[in-house]
């Protein structure tokens, strides 16, 4: 089958011609509807760049949710871009020399008691805050020793960027539009996608520096927009002619990262460059080991498997977060076991 991609509206495909068994893809409708009690959900599922089925309840199509830490995946192929462009000189660079001012946060203006930066923090690389085994801000974990999921060291990596583009300046936050016009000028534009990108912020003590360690963006985005972006990963960061995220950073991206590799027990190799990853098998083991996802609280998440030429998107699933990794891992065999041959 071809690969196409969307323009304005998607082409479809009957299941049966996209290479699914009718009855048993009908199944995986009827399996959704039945988990998800009175919840609101939305699922797409796109083979070739074709829709082959569109489901949910209680969420009009058009509805634009937050997808919380699916922000991560597309924050790292910004870090692909200025590395493939030069501003930054490589996942190994210590980002001090492009953002100084991570180290300006203080005992008594970090975002909760005993987290700021300490003079370890200087060592800290791009890899290390994209395959979250920075301990930014930690004060027992040092940079590349433990796999430990955090939101700060990802914005610390969109305003190293927007910096480098002068796109933010820390001392200033309002003067300039900051990562998210980097995000929507090379990724959200270019894919016809129409997500909006403001400023987010946990809560924290009044003083705090939210100008360095927070001040990311939360992408705000339809089923469509998510399936857009699955479609642009799946073709290694290609969209139609155009390269927007360089194939060989978003290949080691969506593998195992080799800090994770080396300093966590093997149930864990699952983690890449802010994407979750299959290569080792130790997040679905019975799915191919291309497979990877993009994932974020409130059941959001978007499957990626090339070798199957499939996407399948959750804006949201029909379950809670306590029960998501089961769930979608349950999703996404029911979804290949559906496939003819």
């Amino acid at each position: 089958m071809d690969r196409v991609f969307p323009g304005m509206t998607w082409d479809t495909l009957q299941p049966e011609e996209a290479g699914f068994i009718p009855g048993k893809f009908s199944a995986v409708k009827g399996w959704l509807e039945g988990v998800a009690d009175r919840r609101g959900w939305r699922t797409m599922i796109v083979k070739g760049g074709y829709l082959v089925a569109e489901w949910g309840q209680g969420l009009d199509r058009n509805t634009q949710i937050t997808q919380a830490s699916i922000d991560k995946s597309f924050i790292s192929c910004l870090l692909g871009i200025a590395i493939d462009e030069g501003r930054i000189a490589g996942l190994d660079a210590p980002v001090v020399d492009y953002f100084p001012e991570m180290m300006d946060v203080g005992p008594d203006v970090g975002p909760r008691a005993g987290r700021y930066a300490f003079e370890k923090d200087r060592a800290i690389t791009f890899r290390q805050l994209a395959s979250q085994t920075s301990g930014f801000m930690k004060p027992d974990q040092y940079p590349g020793k433990k796999f430990h999921y955090q939101t700060f060291g990802i914005n610390i990596i969109t305003h190293a960027i927007a910096t480098v583009y002068g796109l933010y300046d820390s001392s200033d936050p309002d003067r300039f539009p900051g990562g998210r016009k980097f995000l929507d000028d090379r990724i959200r534009n270019p894919i016809g996608a129409g997500w909006d990108s403001p400023r987010f912020n946990f809560d924290h003590p009044p003083g705090a520096k939210v100008n360095i360690f927070g001040n990311g963006f939360s992408i705000v985005a339809t089923s469509d927009d998510m399936a857009r972006a699955g479609i642009l990963w799946l073709n290694q960061g290609r969209w139609k002619d155009q390269q927007l995220v360089p194939a060989d950073y978003l290949k080691e991206a969506t593998q195992t990262n080799q800090d994770v590799l080396a300093i966590e027990p093997e149930a864990q190799w699952k983690y890449g460059l802010a994407f979750w990853v299959n290569d080792h098998g130790k997040l679905w083991p019975d799915l191919p080991r291309d497979a990877f996802a993009a994932a974020g609280a409130g059941s959001m998440h978007v499957f990626v498997c090339p070798s199957l030429d499939l996407v399948v998107t959750q804006t949201p699933g029909p379950w809670e977060d306590a029960d998501k990794t089961e769930r979608q891992a349950e999703l996404l065999m029911r979804v290949v076991g559906a496939m003819s041959g």
